[in-house]
């Protein structure tokens, strides 16, 4: 399945899970990223890493490995 990391810039996607049971995943999930949310790339740093994400009308910055755990609908 496509990841949050796969999308360019301006790329737009639903989300369909997270995975794993940490801090992180809780964290990602408190701030918005819930099933079936949509999500889109607004920009990524020079050398791609961090990844700044529109969701629910707020930006949000993601590392790459972060952003990985975000599955989206194909």
């Amino acid at each position: 399945m496509k990841t949050l990391a796969d999308l360019n810039p301006s790329e737009a996607g639903c989300i369909h899970s997270i995975s794993g049971l940490d801090g992180l995943s809780q964290r990602l999930g408190e701030i918005g990223f819930t099933p079936g949310q949509a999500v889109q790339v607004v920009r990524c740093a020079p050398l791609g890493d961090p990844m700044q994400i529109r969701i629910r009308g707020f930006d949000v910055a993601l590392r790459k490995n972060e952003a990985r755990r975000v599955t989206l609908t194909s």
